[in-house]
C-alpha cells in the first residue's frame, strides 16, 4: 500500500490537535483534546497520545508516511525537545521521543508553531508560489516563520523567524522572554486591549474588553481604541521592514485572531510601513492577509514534513 499521508500534530496551550492530511493538503481525519496545561508534563504528553491512538485507530494509518509535529514554543529540533511558554510541565521536555514511542519507526519532523503556519501557508495559503516570504501569526502571542529562497526556512533549532521578540522599542517595557519593548508587547491581542484599557477606553455594555472589542470600538471611530491599533501597527511595520532588510523578504503575511480587525489593522499597518521600509528593494514589499483558516497549524505540520521528506511544497 503506498504511503501517500502524513499525520499531523498541532499543539498549543489550549488544545492538542491532530490529523491525517492526504498530499494535496485536505485533512482527512481530525483528533483533538484538551490541553492540560497546567498538570505535569507526563499529563500532557498523555493527551497527546490520545490524539496519536486516536489516529493510528483510522484504517487509513498503515498509508502514514511520517509525522509532522508543529508545537508551541520555543523548540529545540535538532535535540527534539520543547519548553512552551505556556505549558510549565515541559521545559526541555523529549516530544520527539515521546512521539516516537508511539509512531514506531516513522520520521518525525517538529517545528515551532510559526514555522508550521507559514508551511501551511506556503503550500495552500496567500504565500503560495512566493519565494521570499515573512508569515506572522498575531494573536494572544506574535509568532512567525519564513520562507527563503522557495524553501520553508525553520532554522537549525525549528524558530526561524520568531518576530514575537524582536525588540523595536529599546527602551520599552519589560517583555517574559528576558528582554524589552518586544513586538508581542505591543501587538498581541491581549497587549492591544490592555493598552487601550490604561488609555481610558470602556468596554461596552457586554463587557468584552478583548482586541475583537477594541476592534469593534476602532471600527465605530473610537480614538483611544483606534491609537491601541495604530501602536501595534507600528510595531509590527517596524519589524517587518527590519526583517525585510536583512533577507529580502517581498511579502508579508498576517493571520491571527488579530488579524480579524480587517482594516483596523491593516490601513495603519501598510501606511506605517512605508515609514519605515524605504530601502529601494524593499519598498515593493506587500502585507496580505493569510489565506488558510482553523487547519492552518495541522496543515502546516503536514507541510513542514513534507519539506525534511524531499517533497517541497
Amino acid at each position: 500500500m503506498d504511503q501517500d499521508l502524513l499525520a499531523a500534530l498541532d499543539i498549543g496551550g489550549t488544545k492538542i490537535a491532530g490529523a491525517l492530511v492526504d498530499g494535496g493538503g485536505r485533512v482527512l481525519l481530525r483528533a483533538r483534546r484538551p490541553t492540560p496545561a497546567r498538570e505535569p508534563g507526563g499529563a500532557v504528553m498523555g493527551a497527546v497520545a490520545e490524539v496519536l491512538g486516536e489516529l493510528r485507530a483510522a484504517p487509513q494509518w498503515p498509508r502514514v508516511a511520517a509525522v509532522g509535529v508543529g508545537s508551541a514554543g520555543p523548540v529545540d529540533a535538532g535535540r527534539g525537545t520543547v519548553s512552551p511558554v505556556n505549558i510549565p510541565g515541559w521545559r526541555d521536555y523529549p516530544l520527539v521521543a515521546g512521539v516516537r514511542e508511539r509512531v514506531g519507526d516513522l520520521p518525525v519532523t517538529l517545528v515551532g508553531d510559526g514555522v508550521a503556519i507559514t508551511a501551511a501557508e506556503h503550500w495552500q495559503g496567500a504565500a503560495r508560489g512566493r519565494d521570499n516570504v515573512l508569515c506572522m501569526v498575531v494573536s494572544t502571542g506574535v509568532g512567525g516563520g519564513l520562507v527563503l529562497g522557495g524553501r520553508l526556512h525553520p532554522g537549525p533549532t525549528g524558530n526561524a523567524g520568531h518576530i514575537g521578540h524582536i525588540s523595536v522599542e529599546l527602551d520599552g517595557e519589560p517583555c517574559p522572554c528576558g528582554a524589552r519593548g518586544c513586538v508581542e508587547g505591543l501587538a498581541s491581542g491581549p497587549n492591544i486591549a490592555r493598552r487601550a484599557l490604561a488609555d481610558g477606553w470602556r468596554p461596552g455594555p457586554d463587557g468584552a474588553a478583548g482586541a475583537a472589542a477594541v476592534a469593534a470600538a476602532a471600527r465605530a471611530g473610537d480614538p483611544v481604541a483606534t491609537a491601541s491599533f495604530e501602536r501595534a501597527a507600528r510595531a509590527l511595520a517596524a519589524s517587518i521592514a527590519a526583517t525585510a532588510a536583512l533577507v529580502e523578504i517581498d511579502l508579508a503575511v498576517i493571520g491571527g485572531g488579530v488579524a480579524q480587525a480587517g482594516e483596523v489593522l491593516f490601513a495603519p499597518l501598510r501606511r506605517t510601513l512605508k515609514e519605515y521600509a524605504t530601502l529601494s528593494f524593499v519598498r515593493r514589499l506587500e502585507v496580505v492577509p493569510a489565506g488558510t483558516g482553523t487547519d492552518a497549524g495541522l496543515v502546516g505540520a503536514a507541510a513542514a514534513c513534507r519539506e525534511a521528506l524531499g517533497r517541497p511544497v
